[in-house]
């Protein structure tokens, strides 16, 4: 089963559920689904601490497009229920190092897909990147 990150401003880093409305989605992330998991990351330009847990979708609902515009970034809402906080702290800083690296790293994977641009957005991650993060809870 695909693994996801949100990455979003998160006002209570330690509640039991999130909810992400009209979350633009990346590499994937409009295919996110109830059941799925994901590492969510409170927004560092947003006040937050980046990866703050990881949890289970309990409910994805595409939103529809609007109409008359021509190019859209496909959107998703979602509702997370928290399994895990964060034991070892990874955010923007952590991952600095690895920017603009041409590797295969989790680490430079996550760097590029949701620290590249400041934009808040729901995308897909590689089983090798869903392993690294399981091992900082």
């Amino acid at each position: 089963m695909p693994s996801f990150v949100a990455k979003a401003e998160v006002r209570d880093p330690r509640a039991r559920t999130f909810s992400f409305p009209r979350m633009k989605t990346m590499y994937g992330g409009r295919r996110i689904a109830a059941g799925n998991e994901v590492f969510v990351f409170a927004s560092e330009t947003e006040g937050g601490q980046g990866l703050i847990a990881r949890g289970v979708v309990t409910r994805a609902k595409p939103v529809p497009l609007a109409r008359g515009v021509e190019r859209q970034t496909p959107r998703v809402s979602i509702e997370v229920r928290r399994t895990a906080l964060v034991r070892r702290r990874l955010g923007r800083a952590e991952l600095r190092p690895f920017r603009g690296r041409r590797d295969t790293r989790p680490e430079t994977e996550l760097d590029f897909k949701f620290y590249r641009q400041a934009t808040n957005k729901i995308g897909g991650i590689s089983d090798n990147a869903a392993r690294w993060l399981r091992r900082r809870f």
